[in-house]
């Protein structure tokens, strides 16, 4: 407080002064309409910048929940695909009646990474989707980048997802390029690659190749993307095994859409008939 009184009593003709500009630059723009329209111009570009950056700095804080809403729209918007593929009679390109929706095969479902591993041979993920959102024991986990795992153990409210970083994942993979198909594994050593084995000798691979999934299994529909052929052996053997570099970054993943397979269970019976 004392320094108060003494900034104000050392200054005080200073102040005065400032106090006296003002009063002169109120009365002139009051009674100048010239000065006035000039005052107000400047006011509001100044005022328009402001709220410019106050919005900007809001858009930016709702990021996240802008991110939430554009994964909802696009889970919704694939799952209207997966609809439209039955509804659609491709020899005649006409409508089908809604009657046979049943026909759709697979749903898509958003969620979110909460916990990940990838430190170990046998890693696992959490996701915030469990029974309570039809989320199931062996189904597929991806993004818009690629495979991320299946889900194995599942509660109420949450799923642990085998991550395709584990030794004892085994994903159905083939060449983009060709139906040649493997078996994708991990060797527990380089989080960015893993291993595609089981290529034919006679399938052509060229380095940068892209791999996806086979559809050769119940869990994972066909074409999703998963990595490149980072090299080639220089031997070609009768069980080829070849590195693939991943799309996805492995210890950098958050949403994801889990996927259903409506005929999964069909499938399984008829590949276990005595079962």
């Amino acid at each position: 407080m004392q320094q108060l009184i003494y900034f104000l009593q050392k200054y005080k003709y200073f102040l005065y002064f400032i106090f006296l500009e003002i009063i002169a630059v109120a009365l002139i723009i009051n009674n100048h309409s010239f000065h006035k329209s000039k005052f107000i111009n400047s006011a509001n570009v100044i005022s328009g910048g402001l709220l410019d950056k106050t919005n900007n700095i809001n858009q930016y804080l709702k990021l996240k929940s802008e991110n939430d809403l554009l994964l909802e729209e696009n889970t919704a918007l694939k799952n209207k695909l997966e609809q439209l593929y039955t509804t659609i009679d491709t020899t005649q390109l006409r409508t089908v009646d809604d009657s046979i929706y049943y026909k759709q095969k697979y749903q898509y479902i958003s969620g979110k990474i909460i916990d990940n591993n990838y430190h170990t041979p046998y890693n696992f993920l959490t996701i915030n989707r469990g029974q309570h959102h039809n989320v199931a024991h062996e189904m597929a986990v991806v993004n818009s980048k690629g495979i991320i795992g299946i889900t194995e153990n599942v509660s109420g409210s949450y799923a642990r997802v085998q991550s395709i970083l584990n030794k004892n994942s085994k994903i159905n993979a083939r060449l983009k390029n060709s139906h040649h198909f493997g078996t994708l594994e991990w060797n527990g050593e380089n989080i960015n690659i893993v291993q595609l084995s089981d290529i034919p000798r006679q399938a052509a691979l060229t380095i940068g190749d892209t791999i996806i999934t086979g559809g050769k299994s119940s869990i994972f529909p066909e074409g999703l993307p998963i990595g490149t052929v980072e090299n080639i052996p220089e031997k070609v053997s009768a069980i080829n095994t070849i590195n693939i570099r991943l799309f996805n970054d492995m210890t950098n993943i958050g949403s994801v859409n889990i996927i259903t397979n409506f005929h999964k269970n069909e499938i399984k019976d008829l590949s276990n008939p005595n079962e």
